[in-house]
């Protein structure tokens, strides 16, 4: 089964409507940069009211490991997805102060960036057209003999989340602004993407 992320909730309704949907992962994004960052006490609230099936993940860019230990360890967060340019010596260092599963994101240009990802010492890897939140895809044919789990990012929507299961078979997917109208997470958008996935792989099983 493909796992879904919804990623960059910043409001109660958009914990409404990921709780009505029960994807696998929420996605809350810590880079002050981002139109979706959220502070540590707004997560807190949110994460209050997101439903215990839902794993929250927290979006960091050079964030310093301190900061990130103590979201993981204060429980506002389960999951760390680091997006910057975090080095194996930083996710050695973030090991060092929490045992929480950590992630990298890769933004995939060519052979040798997957090549990286494969390298990674994180849990798990994110493969990203840009430097994350962009709504663009990029070219899924590099991905033929990528030989590790990876959850899928960019330019992904519910018009094309099924194709991209379907052919790619990825660990996860995840999504942000392909679930937004006008810069808001649309419930609707929300909804038809879940549908999507969960579709294509019920027709997986028959």
């Amino acid at each position: 089964m493909t796992r879904i992320k919804l990623c960059g909730l910043t409001r109660p309704e958009d914990i409404a409507a990921a709780n009505a949907l029960q994807p696998e992962y929420s996605g809350f994004v810590f880079a002050p940069k981002s139109r979706r960052y959220v502070s540590r006490e707004l997560a807190a609230e949110l994460k209050a009211q997101l439903s215990p099936g839902i794993q929250a993940v927290g979006v960091f860019v050079n964030e310093a490991p301190e900061t990130v230990a103590g979201l993981l360890n204060a429980g506002i967060i389960e999951i760390a997805q680091l997006h910057g340019q975090e080095d194996a010596a930083y996710i050695a260092r973030l090991r060092g102060l929490t045992a929480r599963p950590l992630w990298q994101a890769f933004r995939v240009t060519d052979a040798e960036s997957l090549a990286k990802a494969e390298k990674s010492p994180a849990d798990l890897v994110l493969l990203d057209s840009g430097a994350g939140g962009t709504g663009r895809a990029f070219d899924w044919a590099l991905l033929e003999n990528f030989k590790r789990d990876y959850l899928l990012a960019g330019g992904l929507g519910p018009e094309n989340a099924a194709d991209a299961v379907e052919r790619l078979h990825p660990y996860a997917v995840d999504v942000s602004s392909g679930i937004e109208t006008a810069g808001k997470k649309d419930p609707e958008k929300m909804a038809a993407f879940v549908a999507a996935v969960r579709k294509n792989d019920q027709s997986g099983k028959e």
